[in-house]
């Protein structure tokens, strides 16, 4: 297009359209965000899934393991005892892993943000003129 086949416009015109161009503007770029994540999301889906998949064949894997462990020292010991032996072996690492989640949970307290809100009253008070951002 030339300019001169393109009407001028005048700067109070121009003012005027302005909210609606910049309103116009936020919208595409919202719906742009809201694409790309959709996609993103959808490609996060993806790969959970497939992580989910690898980890029922892990499950898997490690029970044939445990059947080959047992059917080894059924070699040695009566197939039962054996059994039991792993069985034994299994609870006392559930055992440890759950005492030490178990320290960790304790360890950590309520979960509270205190800082996000300690800073968020920092915030509050320079608003109000009480404080500095800066003071703890």
């Amino acid at each position: 297009m030339t300019d001169e086949k393109r009407p001028r416009r005048g700067l109070i015109d121009l003012l005027v359209e302005l909210p609606e161009l910049v309103r116009e503007l936020v919208e595409r770029e919202i719906e742009l965000v809201k694409t790309e994540l959709r996609a993103k999301f959808a490609q996060l889906g993806i790969g959970a899934g497939l992580i989910a998949g690898a980890i029922v064949f892990i499950f898997a894997m490690l029970g044939v393991l445990l059947t080959a462990i047992i059917l080894a020292l059924s070699v040695i010991m009566p197939g039962w005892a054996a059994a039991l032996i792993v069985a034994g072996v299994l609870l006392l690492v559930a055992l440890l892993l759950a005492f030490l989640g178990y320290r960790r949970i304790v360890k950590t307290g309520a979960p509270i943000p205190s800082e996000a809100i300690d800073s968020l009253q920092r915030d509050l008070r320079a608003i109000k003129g009480i404080g500095k951002r800066g003071d703890s």
